[in-house]
């Protein structure tokens, strides 16, 4: 087997065994670009109605976490049923840091310094990396009908 063909093989091999990885990376990213699209349309489409900007940022939160459950429920863990159960666990964990969140930034920027784009960037990486964790072994953990 030529030098090529065995690197082919060895990616295939490490791709097959971190598919969920990969998975969850690609429905992060298109998660990204939804949640950064939802809150300017629901501004300027509510604008008319007069919604206070903070109401819209709850509004988008929800179009969000629910976009962001369903990609995470049928692209990348896969699973089915337990809806109500797993959409309990993913809430929980994405409330919890909103909460989190809401001390941390102002603790980042008060207190350490930092510029808030680069605190909720930092946040944000945090967010990202522990959720894999929390989704792939609370959220979707039992039901997990194939990699």
């Amino acid at each position: 087997m030529g030098r090529w063909q065995r690197c082919l093989e060895n990616g295939r091999c490490l791709a097959d065994r971190h598919q969920t990885k990969v998975r969850f990376l690609v429905a992060g990213a298109f998660n990204t670009v939804v949640g950064l699209a939802v809150y300017p349309a629901l501004y300027f489409l509510a604008a008319p109605l007069k919604f206070h900007y903070l109401t819209i940022l709850a509004i988008s939160q929800v179009v969000c976490i629910a976009f962001a459950f369903l990609t995470n429920k049928f692209l990348v863990f896969r699973t089915s049923g337990n809806y109500l159960r797993e959409s309990g666990k993913f809430v929980t964990f994405h409330l919890s840091y909103f909460l989190v969140n809401l001390a941390a930034l102002p603790a980042l920027v008060e207190f350490a310094g930092m510029n808030p784009v680069w605190a909720q960037t930092l946040f944000a990486v945090l967010v990202i990396v522990t959720s894999y964790f929390w989704h792939s072994r609370i959220t979707f953990s039992s039901t997990k009908a194939s990699s």
